[in-house]
Order: structure tokens, then sequence, then C-alpha cells
């Protein structure tokens, strides 16, 4: 029997078609080598994918710009918002680049569609603001908004809500989260590391890029959970977790090790690694299937963990 040839690891014309007019609509706005520009160039960059990227709002979804704790935030109100919970959103960017305006239609949608009261967070970013900056904006609005809470977050907005979760807990009534292709601070020796370290999206070299930036020093601190979530004693006590993660992404193992260890700890956790999408594909929900199809599950995971914030 003949030996199947290793699959070259910088191909990924295996990747659906739909995904493949994704990376290359993205690409056109934001280059694969955005990282060897300078921080402005990244920012102008990727102001420019997420005007590309921004549909209109849910019809009846409403916003107001305000200030918690300090920290620039936007209000999402859906048209039927559900009372006693609050979703609280992080955005993603290697903590380097974007804001409000980033994951502007993603969160109206997620609002309306779990028919939650959802709050973006506009915190501070390197490197003008290394850690905990970035950490501290985050537990400061959660601590600011009275009742039970989700925290939901993509990429770096993910270890955002992991850290804020690990160390606040029940202290901030943390009901839930949701966590999407987070990164969360795994062993570069998980497996996803070495089979997606050239894939299109997010490469091995581009983590290590954002694992250095956002730190005074360019070191990531020891055993800090605020900094990297995986580095946690114990995962006892954590809120309900739905974790997404894409097949062809890095860091899509920090997602598998996490999820472990929230069960073993007899944590409730539902794990869905979503095949053929990669980093990033929040974006691609309208343009392909595969996207669309585990938006619609993101949405569910923060609406059934909502109503039983509410039912308890």
């Amino acid at each position: 029997m003949t030996a199947k040839p290793a699959r070259d690891p910088r191909d990924y014309s295996w990747l659906p078609a739909d995904i493949q007019a994704f990376i290359a609509r993205t690409e056109a706005a934001y280059p694969a080598d955005a990282v060897t520009f300078s921080i402005q160039q990244q920012r102008a960059f990727y102001d420019r994918l997420c005007a590309d990227f921004d549909p209109p709002h849910p019809p009846g979804v409403t916003t107001e710009d305000l200030t918690l704790a300090g920290v620039p935030c936007r209000r999402y109100t859906p048209t039927a918002p559900r009372s006693g919970v609050t979703a609280i959103y992080f955005h993603g960017g290697g903590f380097v680049v974007g804001g409000l305006h980033s994951h502007d239609a993603i969160c109206a949608e997620l609002a309306e569609g779990a028919q939650v009261v959802l709050i973006a967070v506009d915190y501070r970013l390197a490197p003008e603001h290394t850690h905990p900056a970035a950490y501290d904006d985050c537990a400061a609005v959660v601590d600011s908004v009275p009742g039970a809470k989700v925290l939901i977050g993509d990429s770096a907005g993910g270890t955002l809500a992991a850290a804020v979760s690990a160390t606040r807990g029940e202290t901030a009534q943390i009901a839930g989260q949701v966590l999407i292709y987070a990164a969360l601070g795994g062993d570069p020796s998980l497996p996803s590391y070495t089979r997606h370290a050239f894939a299109p999206m997010l490469t091995r070299a581009d983590v290590e890029f954002y694992g250095t930036v956002r730190y005074a020093g360019g070191v990531a601190p020891v055993g800090d959970v605020t900094a990297t979530p995986l580095a946690a004693d114990s995962y006892e006590g954590l809120p309900p977790t739905a974790i997404f993660s894409a097949e062809a992404d890095p860091i899509a193992s920090d997602s598998v090790e996490y999820a472990a260890r929230l069960a073993e700890a007899g944590v409730p956790v539902e794990m869905t690694e979503e095949p053929g999408l990669v980093h990033g594909y929040l974006r691609a929900r309208h343009m392909s299937e595969g996207a669309r199809a585990s938006f619609r599950r993101i949405t569910s995971a923060l609406a059934a963990l909502a109503a039983q914030a509410v039912a308890q």
C-alpha cells in the first residue's frame, strides 16, 4: 500500500470555496503580512477591513455610546430584550487593533439574535497600553454593570472574557461565557500550533507577534491568569461556557485544552470546532455557509446562557 503524501502545510486549497473568497476579500484590505507594518498602518488596514465587512444593523436595534468605569462602551438594545441579564462583548484584534467600530455589526446582530442587551467594551490597546491595561478596563466595566452577565469575546477578546471570568467569578455575577477562537495561552507544543502554523488569516508567527507586543519588555508574565487563562491553578467555580474554534487556526488547540480543563473541574462546557473555517470567520457570516451556521450556534449559545442566568 502506497503511503499518502503529507499535505503541504502552506496549502489550504481544501478550504471551502466561500471561505477562500472570504480570505481573498480580507487580504485585499488587510494584507497577510500586516504584522510587519507599523502599528499605525496595521490599524489603518484593519479600519479598511471593518468598513468592508460592516452591514447595516438589524431593524429595531438601538445603540448608545456611554462611558462605564471610565471606559468607552457602546450599548445595543434589541427589539424585545430579556430583563435581568446583560451580555458584555470584548472584541478581537490581537490587543493591537479594533474598537467599537470593528465589531459593531457583529454586536448588533448578536444582541438582536439573542434578545439580550449587549455592551461592547473599547478597552485600551497595546503597545501604547501594555498588560494589564486591557484586562483592567474589561474587569472594571464588568464590575460596574449590575445584575447577571454573560461575557463573550473573539480571539483576544476571548482571552479577556476568560481572564475576567477566572478572576471576578461570582463576585461580579458572571453567569456564563462564550469564547470564539480564543487565544488562551496554550503551549505551542499543542497540535494546532504545528498543524496550522501557516494558516490563512492567522499564522503561528502572527500569534508570536501578538503574544509579545502586549507586554512591557515583550515577555508574558508567568502564571498570570489575567494574561493567559490556561495558567490557572484551578478551574472550579467558573461559569457555564460555550467554546467555538476554527479548524484551520493555529490556536484551535487552546480551546480544546481549556474545554478539557473545565470539564475536569465539573464546569458545564460545550466545545464546538467548526470544520472548514479560519480565524476571524465571524466576518464571513454573510458570505459563507459554514460561518453563517456557526454564527447561529454562537447566538443560540448566548441566548441559552442568558435565559439560564435569568432563571436562576
